[in-house]
């Protein structure tokens, strides 16, 4: 049996596995990082650490296997992570030019992308999720997006926007069928999606 809770600080090493594990599109990313801890540094921490009211875990009896991550205020949320997140990275990991994936998340640290001002206009908020394959089928995706989805409806947003890979065509319709829609590309890898809410 899994459940879903709020996240805590303690959940940070369940949450990194669980980003590593699924660090791939979906799938298992660990062959092609030589440092586990990466993935999580860029995907996962800012958010449990700097957005702790809307980071949230699926957990059963061996331990964190999902987790639910949201920004109520998006560009505010990359000013903090600017100011409190990133600059200790950036001391661990300097930059490298070596073409490997590890140096792809290392040039985000240094270089975050950020959203675009036409998407935020419309779509705030933004929200991630990742399941690893021993919960997946048991409806835990859709809670942990109902729950965000509440979360930042009572909060007062406007909408909402997720990033997925474009090579991820079970998640795409995942979201699809929850109500979200295409709202551009970045680059040619990545899909936005978004959806608009109504305050509650």
């Amino acid at each position: 049996m899994s459940t879903i809770r709020a996240a805590t600080l303690q959940d940070l090493p369940g949450t990194y596995r669980v980003c590593l594990l699924t660090g791939d599109a979906g799938r298992d990313a660990t062959e092609m990082y030589r440092n586990p801890e990466l993935l999580g540094h860029v995907f996962v921490g800012p958010y449990v650490v700097g957005q702790p009211d809307l980071a949230s875990v699926v957990v059963d009896d061996d331990g964190v296997a999902g987790y639910g991550l949201a920004a109520f205020d998006t560009r505010a949320f990359e000013q903090w992570a600017e100011a409190s997140w990133w600059p200790a990275l950036r001391e661990s990991y300097p930059v490298r030019a070596d073409g490997s994936p590890e140096a792809d998340l290392i040039a985000m640290i240094h270089d975050p992308p950020l959203a675009a001002d036409d998407l935020l206009d419309d779509f705030p908020s933004h929200l991630h999720l990742d399941l690893i394959d021993r919960v997946r089928g048991q409806g835990n995706g859709r809670l942990l997006i109902e729950r965000m989805l509440g979360q930042l409806r009572e909060a007062g947003s406007t909408g909402v926007h997720l990033d997925v890979a474009a090579s991820n065509a079970n998640a795409i319709e995942f979201y699809r069928h929850l109500g979200f829609a295409e709202v551009g590309r970045r680059g040619t890898d990545s899909v936005l999606m978004g959806l608009r809410l109504e305050a509650g």
